[in-house]
């Protein structure tokens, strides 16, 4: 695989301090059920790395310290885990708001079947992938059947009550780009999904998130080997927008990695670039506030400024507007 981040680092990209801490995005480990090509986490069935137990309860106790409003858990496929459900319950517990990034075929996974229920109960918000209604072009890019054991997972979901506004249990759903180019408007984009999701498979759900691929990784990896990599980062400079530096996720959102050492974001995370100001880690969250400390940068980070811009929760520019 190809390291993308000399390339990176040697782009510049405006400075930018973080605000008030909100949002604890964890990663608890990098086994997945599928091997996506865009995955900026390389994640797939033999990886192996996995959050330990004591640090599960780390995470819960800082949540606790710090007030925070939100937990964000992702992988890999983070169901896979074997505190996943312990960790979302302990958090609800709380009161905190839990954000689970899944890839909808693990709920058809062997031992998995209640998962759905699972998240019911506890009121997790699904951010589902979903990188195109077609299912031509998301078995291209996650696999054959990936989109029809997909289109179950969402059905499951739905009668649960996920994706209607009546019930508080939201779905939403995430786009990537097939290739090296930026995402389409998010707001035409997700009236098209809600149409033809809602007439082919009588699928419903609450917001589309559309993310653009960030060049790292697989992907980054993929642009190098296409000699694309060059021309894909003049086209996010190029789209670059000063108004989003202010909604960029990371001004308010920490990246915590499987050892419990701390980013400024799943994608510097991925590219072991520290947090910004030194070096640290969950249990430093304990005690000390990252309010107003530098956040790292580099060229990747033009993926989220270019165009309507983007972020976990997608468009930075639709969604001020």
């Amino acid at each position: 695989m190809h390291d993308t981040l000399p390339r990176l680092e040697a782009i510049c990209f405006p400075d930018l301090r973080r605000g008030r801490l909100t949002t604890l995005q964890v990663n608890v480990g990098y086994r997945c059920n599928q091997s996506c090509v865009h995955c900026h986490v390389a994640a797939g069935p033999n990886r192996t790395e996995a959050m330990a137990p004591e640090l599960i309860d780390l995470v819960l106790e800082v949540l606790e310290r710090r007030r925070l409003s939100i937990l964000d858990i992702t992988g890999g496929a983070p169901e896979l885990h074997p505190a996943f459900r312990r960790l979302v319950a302990g958090a609800r517990e709380l009161g905190i708001k839990v954000m689970d990034r899944c890839n909808l075929t693990i709920l058809s996974e062997p031992g998995h079947e209640d998962l759905a229920s699972f998240l019911a109960a506890h009121e997790v918000e699904v951010v589902a992938s979903l990188p195109c209604y077609l299912e031509g072009n998301v078995d291209a890019q996650r696999g054959k059947g990936v989109f029809e054991r997909s289109i179950a997972g969402l059905r499951r979901l739905n009668a649960l009550g996920y994706g209607d506004p009546r019930t508080g249990l939201t779905l939403n759903l995430v786009f990537n780009p097939q290739g090296p180019s930026l995402p389409p408007s998010q707001t035409a984009l997700e009236a098209d999904y809600k149409r033809i999701l809602a007439e082919r498979y009588g699928v419903i759900f609450n917001e589309l998130f559309a993310l653009t691929n960030m060049p790292i990784q697989r992907f980054g990896s993929m642009l190098v080997s296409k000699h694309q990599f060059d021309d894909y980062m003049a086209l996010l400079q190029s789209a670059h927008r000063p108004e989003n530096l202010e909604g960029v996720m990371c001004r308010s959102l920490v990246s915590v990695d499987y050892e419990g050492f701390l980013y400024d974001c799943d994608f510097n995370q991925m590219l072991s670039l520290p947090l910004g100001g030194g070096r640290a880690h969950l249990r430093d969250l304990l005690a000390d506030d990252l309010d107003g400390r530098p956040i790292r940068v580099a060229g990747h980070c033009y993926g989220c400024t270019a165009g309507q811009g983007s972020s976990c929760g997608g468009a930075l520019k639709e969604a001020a507007e």
